[in-house]
């Protein structure tokens, strides 16, 4: 049950990949409130796993912490794009390969509290070779190849901390054991 009513709202901040929206609420009690909102457009995450069942990954140079992750390939949706065409993009700028083979596994909101962003999580399997396209910020990156228990192993001694990640390989994980 909604308690509250937006009374005014505000974008703050537009940048180049989200925007900040301020939002002014009255509680059903009377009480004012704030609410600040970061937009997001989203993204699409992928799983690809190649023909030995190995979890290919990048390392990525992530500014706030300064320091390289390791990752799934991802990236973040342009206005309107449909996300399995991210997914398609992001795989080969980031690894090197295309799939014909590209499914939906499902999809996360990362931080629901204060942000709109979504992130669609694909399978990508019968992969083979493409052509790299990284972008500026990308060109440190390296490709890894991983067996399940090798990526899980990572998760669980912190080696792997980024959340999109986790959430891609649980998401692999399941499909295993279900087969759904």
């Amino acid at each position: 049950m909604i308690n509250f009513k937006i009374t005014g709202t505000k974008t703050v901040f537009e940048g180049r990949v989200f925007d900040v929206r301020v939002d002014n609420i009255k509680y059903n009690s009377g009480n004012n409130g704030i609410r600040e909102v970061v937009i997001h457009n989203g993204g699409a995450v992928v799983v690809p796993v190649n023909s030995d069942g190995k979890i290919v990954m990048v390392t990525q140079y992530r500014y706030p912490f300064g320091k390289k992750f390791l990752e799934l390939p991802a990236g973040k949706l342009e206005k309107d794009e449909d996300p399995f065409v991210c997914a398609e993009r992001e795989l080969t700028e980031e690894t090197g390969y295309i799939s014909k083979n590209l499914t939906k596994l499902g999809q996360i909101a990362t931080s629901p509290g204060f942000c709109t962003e979504l992130l669609h999580i694909y399978l990508a399997r019968n992969l083979s070779s493409g052509k790299l396209n990284r972008e500026e910020g990308e060109y440190g990156m390296e490709v890894f190849e991983f067996s399940l228990q090798e990526v899980e192993g990572k998760i669980r001694n912190g080696e792997i901390i980024d959340s999109k990640t986790i959430c891609g390989i649980f998401y692999y994980r399941s499909l295993l054991q279900t087969g759904k």
